[in-house]
């Protein structure tokens, strides 16, 4: 049964797996849960990051030896409700760790937060919502 227990994986190719912990490590404040960096035929390395206590984390993957090139949309939103003014040194520090502030596709996103896009070209979006509202 799903549930509000129910553990999440989000998971996506990343260019630059060192790139990607920058910003969302160091710059969103994320944790690192699990990194690997196999080397045997067929695997992949691998960094989850998210909140340690959380049923949800971010999967990002590199095939070094069959790298996929990420190609997300103006829709592939990782949206955060942080239920707050969001605050500007957060974001500026993201956009110091490889991030690049970008207008949202939908309005709505822009008049409740900021969208910030990642290394990789997918778009995290801090809401000043909660998740109710």
């Amino acid at each position: 049964m799903i549930d509000s227990t129910t553990r999440i994986r989000l998971a996506r190719p990343s260019k630059n797996l060192a790139a990607a912990e920058r910003f969302y490590v160091t710059g969103l404040g994320l944790q690192v849960l699990w990194r690997t960096t196999e080397r045997a035929p067929g695997t992949h390395d691998l960094l989850m990051v998210g909140p340690s206590d959380a049923t949800w984390h971010l999967e990002l993957t590199h095939n070094p030896e069959q790298p996929l090139t990420p190609a997300p949309t103006v829709d592939d939103l990782l949206v955060i409700y942080l239920g707050t003014p969001i605050d500007p040194a957060l974001t500026a520090r993201l956009e110091a760790h490889g991030g690049t502030r970008v207008p949202a596709h939908n309005p709505y996103w822009d008049q409740h937060g900021v969208t910030v896009r990642d290394p990789d070209g997918y778009l995290l979006v801090l809401c000043s919502r909660n998740w109710a509202g």
